[in-house]
Formats: structure tokens, sequence, C-alpha cells
């Protein structure tokens, strides 16, 4: 018997396949009607009128009169909004707010509106339907699905909904999937991150389960424990179970760790969501990058990363990037962000279609002596360094070590192996080999002799997670930072020895 929902999910698929063709192949175009749009919506409220939005009739007119802003810079203004004041960065009130924790704000207000709301939902449920028209599997709507994430209750502000992303979305999960779903309401609603995982081991062991999704940190958490308590290889203890769904951080060097996990290669999704909209989602199995959502309500400039910290760096529009350079992303949103800086990096792959990969993010990077090395390269380098070998890495940060006890000053890598090296010092030669053929600042750091070659640091296992716990950032939406420019990360590994 042919069941109902798979069959169903292929024409469907098809009809937004077809949608999405359409705005992905007229660009520009695409990305002028949002513009203009955006700014013809927002131009009676506050911000609109203090930026004289009835005169900006282009790109060239916003950049003069919009300046591009981070959390701290427009805080005067979300904070009216928190406060309960309407039309402030967007008509009327949001609808919600997403609380991130912000590095160096404290918490953060997102605001999530009733016109940008409906992207976080349908980019998700349309990474899913690109991939049922691209390979024509559907049979895995049958199965259990779980999405580990923030837990979905919600408080109250000023009459708007507060609470994380993630429990924010639990809230829209389609009728017709509601059945497949995992965890359960109460489960979901477990604050304490440790305890949540033990709970939904015990409640999915039973399940069929064939997509499971996450931040591939606290998946790989929820993996670690089902083997604990079956001695089995995930794959094994979930036979129907072929479909990963990713964002938040690179997959790249937890692959390794989670074929090894799973014991076999599943397929997977990688998306770009964040509190500040849904950016991105690959569409494609076996081409590299993400399709840039140019007709979700937001509108993109980018800065090329080497000139951001300039005085004016210049602002440019899809129209004129370029493949394999490495921009700050810049978005101006339905939810009344303006020329917004979300602190992350991208680099195209390709311009036909549009397509990213985030690099890293603006904050996050080492230049202690001037090499600004970038996430992208570290992951890179450690995903180099241990290809066709027996080495699995857990997690790991990077951070300068400027007054060594003896010797130059270096990069010390803190590493937590699954399955470590017996020599350190051949892993770390092969590691700093990668980083100077990419970031030819460090290498003429290193040939100069300005810097000794990196050095790596073992750290015991479980130690990341329980760092984590300590700053109270276990679990939901919450990442490990790939690099710092200082050692406050690290210290906490420095003191535990």
């Amino acid at each position: 018997m042919i069941s109902l929902k798979p069959a169903l999910a292929k024409p469907f698929a098809k009809r937004i396949y077809k949608k999405i063709q359409k705005w992905a192949n007229t660009p520009i175009k695409t990305q002028k009607a949002v513009f203009q749009e955006l700014i013809a919506q927002a131009a009676g409220t506050e911000f609109g009128q203090d930026h004289d939005f009835v005169s900006i009739n282009n790109h060239e007119d916003f950049v003069k009169r919009v300046p591009i802003r981070d959390y701290e810079a427009l805080k005067p203004y979300v904070d009216k909004v928190v406060a309960g004041k309407e039309n402030i960065l967007w008509k009327g009130k949001p609808i919600y707010f997403a609380k991130t924790s912000g590095t160096t704000s404290g918490s953060k207000y997102i605001p999530i509106t009733k016109d940008s709301m409906p992207s976080h939902v349908e980019a998700a449920r349309n990474a899913i339907l690109m991939y049922i028209h691209e390979t024509g599997k559907s049979q895995f709507v049958n199965g259990k699905m779980i999405f580990l994430q923030g837990s979905p209750i919600l408080k109250e502000q000023n009459g708007v909904q507060l609470g994380r992303l993630s429990g924010i979305v639990a809230h829209y999960v389609p009728k017709y999937l509601q059945k497949n779903r995992l965890p359960s309401w109460n489960t979901n609603c477990i604050e304490d991150w440790e305890t949540k995982v033990d709970a939904i081991v015990e409640e999915t062991l039973p399940e069929n389960m064939t997509v499971i999704s996450g931040i591939p940190s606290w998946v790989q958490m929820y993996f670690e424990k089902l083997q604990q308590r079956t001695g089995e290889k995930v794959g094994d203890i979930f036979k129907n179970f072929n479909l990963f769904i990713f964002g938040g951080v690179n997959y790249e060097p937890y692959r390794a760790k989670f074929e090894n996990l799973i014991g076999r290669k599943v397929d997977s999704i990688e998306l770009y969501p964040a509190s500040e909209g849904f950016f991105a989602f690959q569409d494609k199995q076996n081409e590299k990058g993400m399709l840039l959502q140019l007709n979700s309500g937001i509108f993109y400039e980018f800065i090329k990363a080497d000139e951001f910290f300039n005085e004016n760096p210049k602002r440019i529009t899809i129209a004129d990037v370029e493949v394999g350079v490495n921009y700050v992303m810049i978005i101006s949103t339905n939810a009344g962000l303006w020329a917004y800086n979300i602190g992350d990096t991208v680099e195209f792959t390709s311009i036909k279609p549009y397509k990213v990969v985030v690099s890293g993010r603006i904050k996050h990077f080492i230049s202690a002596f001037g090499e600004h090395v970038i996430g992208k390269e570290v992951e890179q380098a450690m995903q180099e360094s241990t290809l066709n070998t027996d080495i699995r890495v857990s997690e790991f940060t990077v951070a300068p070590q400027i007054n060594p006890q003896e010797g130059l000053p270096y990069h010390e890598w803190f590493i937590e192996f699954e399955n470590g090296p017996e020599d350190l010092s051949g892993l770390a030669t092969r590691i700093d080999e990668s980083l100077q053929r990419q970031n030819t600042y460090y290498f003429d750091l290193i040939q100069g002799k300005v810097l000794q070659p990196l050095k790596i640091s073992k750290v015991k296992k479980g130690g990341f997670q329980g760092y984590m716990k300590s700053v109270g950032k276990l679990g939901g939406q919450n990442k490990l930072p790939r690099l710092s420019n200082d050692r406050k990360i690290v210290d906490h590994f420095s003191s535990a020895d």
C-alpha cells in the first residue's frame, strides 16, 4: 500500500522547486523588489522618518542615509520596541523577541514580526522539499523526526512573546508533521540540557527515527548517549535514519566523528538560520554552498572582510559580489533591522545561482600579530590534516599565546580528541603547513620568525561540554567559538590543568 504522505510530498516539492527557480533565476530584480518594499513599508516608522526613507530611491541613497549598525548601535531603537512602543523599526509591534546571548551586549532582543515569521518556517520546510525533489526520496516523512532545540516555553514582555528562536519555531510545526515530531512537548520543555538529552534518548530509542536535526555539537552529545546506552552504532539503532539536517556551524570538522558514531554515511542538508532571519539552505546534495534566500523579506549588502574595519568601507549588493571573496554580510529585513551587521562572514561558491558558505565571524578571528586568521581557515586546516587518518576530533578552539614562557609567540590549538594521534607534533606540523598555504599573512609571520609554528594542547574528554556548562551555554543554539583573539576561553582549560 502506497503511503499517502510520501506520495503527496513529491508534487508539493515540485511546485515549491518551480517557485524557487523563478526568483533564483531573476536574483537582481528580486532583490530590488525586496528593497523597495522594505523602504515603502517602513517609511512611516520612527526609524524611517529619522533616516528620511521617503527620499530613498536606490541603494546609493540608502548607503548615504543609513549607516551600518551592530546590535549595540541599534539598541536605542530596540529598547523602545522592548518597552512596548509601536512603529519604531517596523509597522506596529513585533509578535516575538528572539532572545539571544550576545558576546558583548549581554542578552539581545531580536524582533520577529508578523511579516518576517513565515520565512523562518518556510525556508526550513523548503530545504526538505528541495531535497525530495532532487533525490526522489520521500519515505522518510512516514518516520519520526527530531530537532534538538531550546525550550518552547515563552514569556511575555509588554505584550510580546519572548523566547529562543528554536523554541518559537517549535510552535509552528505544521499539523501534518506533529504526529511525526519528537521530542514530546514535556521533554522539549526541560531546561537543563543534560537532563533533556537523557529524556530524549529514552523517548526516541523505541521509535523509527528517519530524520535527526540540530547543531552538530549537541547532536553529537545525543548520539554519544545513545551509544553509551545501547553499545550500538546510531545507524544500527535507527535503521531507517538516512537524513541529518544541521546548521549553525561548519559540519566538516564533525563529519568523520559522525560517520563513526552512525556507522554509515547518511544524506545531509545544511541550513543557515539565525534569529535575525533564515538566510540560506543547501538545495543540491553534490554542490558546495547554500542557496541565498533572496525573496524572504531580506535585503543583503556585502563588505569585503579585509576592508571592513576601514573608515568608510564599500557596501555592495549581490550584483557586484565575486566568488571566493570573504565578505561581511549586512542585512535589512521586514523585522526592522536596517543595515545590520549580524557578525557573520560568508563566501560565495556560485553566483548562478547565488550560493554561500559561512566562513566565520567578523569578531571571531586571530589577528594578534596582524595575521587575521578566520574560522574557515582553521576548520579547513583541521580537515586537511586529519583526512585519511584514524584521528577523530570532538571539538577544538584556537587562541594566540602572546607571552610564552620561552621562545616566540604562537597559536595554541586546544583539541578534544575522540581518537587522538600518538604523535601530536606531526599533526601540529600538518595543520600549520595548511594554515600557511591558506593565509599569506600567517605564512609571512612564520617564515619571518615573528611566530613559531602552532602548538597543540589536549583537552580531556567532555572538557568543552564542561566549559559550555560552566558559562551557562550548554545546548540549544549555543556554539563554541572556533577561535578568539584573546585567551578568555582557553584560560579555562589552562587553569583546569
